[in-house]
């Protein structure tokens, strides 16, 4: 038994098992700190203290049911001074807007300073980050979305610097420069700064209009949850973000950003609250998350093929380890905006619970040279109640432009700047059960096929009673129920101990153009 220090701040620590369990322990453990027990059962890999002191020396110890037993000393981060936001006028009783207050206590802070937000609900519009900082949101505080979008500042979308040549881009929606509502927390250009505690941030939109005739663009797009755009070295731990008008999370052309145990949620019927969505982004851990809202649970992005050609901005580097996600429509998804490619992705140790989908690739003709997928691994993954698997979809057409017959045509055209690239991916070491339409469904463009698919001990099983449905999201798509692993447009198939239960027909089915 082993454990790590994973998260650090002046008040809170976060902390990983060292195993290849899948997002609990094989055994429940106790958790002292200075031989004084502060968890009683814990039973994830993943765990986190509260309540502790600056620049302390702490002794850790686990104690597992079988007396097993692991330690570990660590000492918390500097702190210059803690600003309480009630000591600004916040009152945090759910009616008065306390805006300004808190925004005052972020504005007034110095360098290394805790904004502390205590019990209460706080009645807030868009909050703004400043550089290192560190806010807490402490158990029992909830920062409740202002309802009305006319109260909400406006991002906009593409301006110019004065030498005309470059671009600041501050508003953003689904891939390319767009008007957009700030988010109740809004991280422009910020670096080093942590957002801990055991609160809430609740944007409250089921009781407001954000998620009606929710593709209407009214004024502006829709906030985000969370939107860090340009950011750097930003650590968010503990924190849960629910009822978010769209997606939860948004990194936007940011580098080292790291979710530490949060908690998204938002109802199963809620339109595109996807979870986590990396855009153009380098170095993001998402670890100990759990996630259940109304679309993909991660979504990596890299824009649309304006974005893609002009900053050739990969999102890269990103590791999803011990995350528990639950009933969106896809588990970890790759698109279907993602021209500026994706790259060395790695997700382990996750259970993926009754999600449409596990792994999802959406991206089609169109979304050019730099969309580059490659580098893809995932292991030691538990997938339950997941209709299908495996998805590599390369004619994806939702969003514009996605009927033409550019897109839908299975005839070889010519490579040009326009076509995507399918590389490497690597699955092993992981279990599905009560599948239903396929085990995995991988559709490459007859000009560029995908590179390679290793698949190794892997088991399928699928549900008696599956209904059959669509893998892919493609015009003319096929549906299917009970399937194997089908291929087409793949130059290299490699399957090394794949077991399959339930399934009609062959584990392996094969297709090339």
């Amino acid at each position: 038994m082993k454990v790590n220090l994973l998260f650090i701040s002046s008040r809170s620590a976060s902390f990983e098992l060292e195993n290849k369990h899948i997002y609990f322990n094989d055994e429940s453990f106790d958790v002292y700190l200075n031989d004084e027990l502060k968890i009683k059962n814990e039973e994830k890999n993943v765990f986190s203290l509260y309540n502790l002191n600056p620049e302390t020396n702490y002794s850790l110890t686990l104690r597992s049911k079988s007396n097993k037993i692991a330690n570990l000393n660590f000492e918390t981060e500097f702190e210059s001074i803690t600003l309480n936001v009630k000591d600004f006028n916040a009152i945090g009783d759910g009616v008065n807007d306390d805006t300004l207050a808190i925004q005052t206590a972020i504005h007034a802070a110095p360098k290394h300073s805790r904004i502390l937000i205590p019990e209460g609900i706080y009645h807030v519009r868009p909050l703004f980050l400043k550089d290192d900082i560190t806010i807490e949101l402490t158990e029992n505080a909830t920062l409740l979305g202002n309802t009305d979008r006319t109260k909400y500042p406006i991002l906009p979308n593409k301006l110019m610097f004065n030498n005309q040549k470059d671009e600041y881009i501050l508003g953003t929606w689904e891939g390319q420069p767009e008007e957009t509502f700030a988010s109740i927390i809004t991280g422009l250009f910020i670096k080093n700064a942590k957002i801990i505690g055991k609160g809430i941030i609740d944007e409250n939109a089921h009781n407001s209009d954000w998620w009606i005739d929710h593709r209407t663009k009214r004024i502006a797009r829709r906030p985000k949850g969370i939107f860090l755009n340009h950011c750097e070295n930003i650590q968010i731990q503990g924190i849960t973000v629910k009822n978010t008008p769209s997606w939860n999370l948004h990194p936007y052309f940011s580098k080292n950003i790291r979710f530490i145990q949060m908690h998204l949620e938002s109802p199963k019927n809620s339109p595109t609250t996807d979870g986590c969505d990396p855009e153009s982004c380098d170095g993001v851990d998402i670890i100990g998350v759990t996630i259940s809202v109304g679309d993909d649970c991660i979504a990596i992005k890299s824009g649309t093929f304006e974005m893609g050609m002009k900053y050739q901005t990969p999102s890269q580097n990103i590791t999803i380890r011990n995350c528990h996600m639950k009933d969106g429509h896809g588990g970890v998804v790759l698109g279907s905006e993602m021209s500026g490619g994706v790259k060395n992705l790695d997700v382990c140790q996750c259970i993926f619970d009754t999600t449409d989908r596990g792994l999802r690739i959406k991206t089609r003709r169109g979304r050019g040279k730099y969309a580059v997928i490659d580098g893809i691994s995932f292991s030691n993954i538990l997938m339950k109640n997941v209709k299908v698997p495996f998805v590599v979809d390369s004619f994806y057409k939702w969003g514009p432009g996605g009927m033409d017959d550019y897109v839908s045509t299975k005839e070889k055209l010519p490579i040009d700047d326009r076509t995507p690239f399918i590389g490497s991916f690597h699955f092993h070491d992981m279990k599905a059960i009560d599948c239903e339409w396929a085990a995995g469904y991988f559709y490459g463009l007859p000009e560029q096929p995908i590179k390679e698919i290793k698949m190794e001990n892997i088991e399928f099983s699928f549900k008696k009673d599956a209904k059959p449905g669509e893998p892919a999201m493609m015009k003319d798509a096929e549906t299917v129920v009970k399937k194997g692993l089908i291929f087409y447009n793949v130059e290299n198939v490699k399957l090394e101990n794949i077991t399959m239960q339930g399934q009609v027909g062959p584990i392996k089915e094969e297709y090339k153009s």
